[in-house]
């Protein structure tokens, strides 16, 4: 194994590899080393690590929507494709010249070992396979650095089982990041998996009412308004049509005992926006021109220059705008676009203009509840209460047999699973909104209640999202048995296997328990049982 072009060996030592000038540390921590140290000038894209690349390891994607998964040094994926023309930099910063190969954001885990990044506060951090070696770099889009800056701490782990050793790459990185994880762990209710973009006021009022009635029956506590409010993507205090001002909207919701919830993807702004017409300089630039970053509502959307003071300033106002009509639980969607490359007012990397615009956020809104969603994840570290951890669930079960699949139940409660380590590590993980109804959708019983269940056993945020209307006396049951398995110390065993999965948690009110989940087609024996395909089940307690 190489660091630098040198021996992986403990010790000081000052390096320089092309342009950029690298002072380093590596120490010995448990399970592994550490390497820490100090970088200037201008580095470019840096050969981290070069080493032999394991035959099966998890990789993962750089932000919430792409995947966790099990991988081969022969795999490709080709349905990026398309996805790339729809969104450049959705999958990766450099997607383009990733497509057709393997690779890894932030860290790369098998049995026995693990490689990890602990932050992302500069530089991208990620592995590629490269033949029959796995290669990590860290790219620090030709910024220079005339003083030196803190180089990403690089982790290296091994001697003891995979699970084991990610949990001790969550902890480093919790420590690294200063992450504080808050004692309100969200139950909810989100509009946007039943009425998608089509949601009216009158649907709002009648959801309100609904969960008023329901009570201790469902017991939600945020009520939280998704996509479907605004008059366009980055006009976020302009309601369209039948709805009241925000302040009324929140003021709906909080009356009958709710903490209300607002959904907004505040670093976009669509090419039909009033604030593209007004401001079309705040957005990050190629050529001199508003760069695209992705498609998305059938329309270009372009992201704003966070390093502009007077971005900065529009975003503060806007959240305090929102805090002071009543929000106090925010979920902010497709943030990636904010960190893609491109022409800002100042020479900073894309991720520290990301961590600069999340700072902003935070500080306007204090301690409300922050939900990234569509968000780089390393960068977001230490800046959000909550994050999606995967792709959009869906009204069914899965599309079509790919690596990297369109929204999906399947895909997201994978992501959950594998993501696991993350939570109460790096935040509070959302694996994304149940969907109980059995009432238009396609999503089978078993499908509901493995997805439901798993979300409890995994002690992550519950959210659901139907028309209460469609909420019978089964559903109030199973979302009431749900919020009763969370609070333990989760864990997930099996991580490399084929969609099949064993969570244990303990320490919770619940005391000690087992869950099985197969995402499978097909049957698949676990915990002494044949489950069958699409299903869960929780084990009797261990004696």
């Amino acid at each position: 194994m190489n660091l630098l072009g040198r021996s992986l060996a403990t010790g000081h030592r000052a390096i320089r590899v092309g342009r950029g000038k690298f002072d380093i540390a590596v120490e010995p921590t448990p399970h592994g080393l550490l390497v820490r140290g100090t970088v200037s000038g201008r580095p470019g894209r840096v050969e981290v690590l070069r080493m032999p690349v394991p035959p099966v390891f998890l990789m993962n994607n750089w932000q919430s929507w792409g995947p966790t998964q099990k991988a081969t040094p022969a795999d490709t994926f080709p349905e990026l494709g398309p996805i790339h023309a729809a969104s450049p930099y959705g999958f990766s910063p450099f997607l383009g010249e990733l497509l057709g190969r393997v690779w890894s954001d932030y860290f790369v885990a098998w049995e026995g070992g693990v490689l990890g990044f602990l932050a992302s506060r500069i530089a991208h951090p990620f592995f590629v396979v490269e033949g029959a070696e796995l290669v990590g770099y860290l790219d620090y889009f030709e910024t220079t650095f005339d003083d030196p800056v803190p180089l990403e701490p690089l982790v290296v782990l091994g001697g003891g089982a995979l699970e084991d050793l990610l949990d001790r790459y969550g902890s480093l990185v919790k420590s690294e990041n200063r992450v504080r994880i808050g004692a309100w762990n969200p139950v909810g209710w989100c509009s946007w998996y039943h009425y998608f973009g089509d949601l009216a006021w009158g649907d709002v009022v009648a959801n309100i009412e609904k969960a008023r009635r329901l009570g201790r029956s469902f017991p939600i506590e945020v009520f939280q308004v998704d996509d479907g409010y605004e008059t366009d993507i980055g006009d976020w205090l302009q309601a369209k049509p039948g709805y009241p001002g925000l302040d009324g909207l929140a003021a709906a919701i909080t009356r009958h005992g709710f903490r209300a919830g607002i959904w907004t993807a505040p670093f976009s702004a669509a090419e039909t926006s009033a604030i593209f017409a007004a401001h079309p300089n705040w957005m990050v630039a190629e050529g001199g021109r508003p760069k695209f970053a992705h498609r998305s509502w059938n329309r270009a959307i372009h992201a704003l220059d966070l390093t502009r003071p007077d971005v900065q300033a529009h975003l503060h106002e806007l959240f305090r705008a929102l805090k002071k009509a009543g929000f106090t639980y925010f979920k902010i969607d497709f943030l990636f676009g904010s960190a893609m490359p491109g022409e800002r007012s100042r020479r900073v990397t894309p991720i520290q203009a990301y961590r600069e615009g999340l700072r902003v956020i935070r500080k306007a809104v204090g301690r409300s509840f922050v939900l990234g969603c569509g968000a780089p994840l390393l960068p977001s570290a230490g800046l959000v209460d909550g994050m999606r951890i995967g792709e959009d669930t869906a009204p069914y079960w899965k599309t079509r047999p790919s690596a990297f699949q369109g929204p999906n139940a399947y895909f997201a409660l994978k992501n959950a699973l594998l993501r696991q380590f993350m939570h109460r590590r790096f935040w509070l993980n959302d694996p994304d909104c149940l969907l109980l109804r059995d009432r238009k959708i396609e999503l089978s019983r078993n499908e509901r209640e493995l997805y439901a269940l798993a979300s409890g056993a995994l002690d992550n945020l519950v959210i659901d999202s139907d028309d209460l209307a469609l909420i019978g006396d089964g559903e109030r049951r199973l979302f009431r048995r749900v919020l009763g398995l969370r609070g333990g110390r989760s864990r997930v065993l099996g991580l490399l296997g084929d969609d099949a999965y064993l969570i244990r948690s303990t320490g919770g009110p619940a005391g000690d328990l087992s869950m099985v989940a197969n995402l499978s087609d097909a049957p698949a024996p676990l915990g002494g049982q044949d489950l069958p395909p699409r299903s869960g089940a929780l084990l009797p307690p261990r004696k």
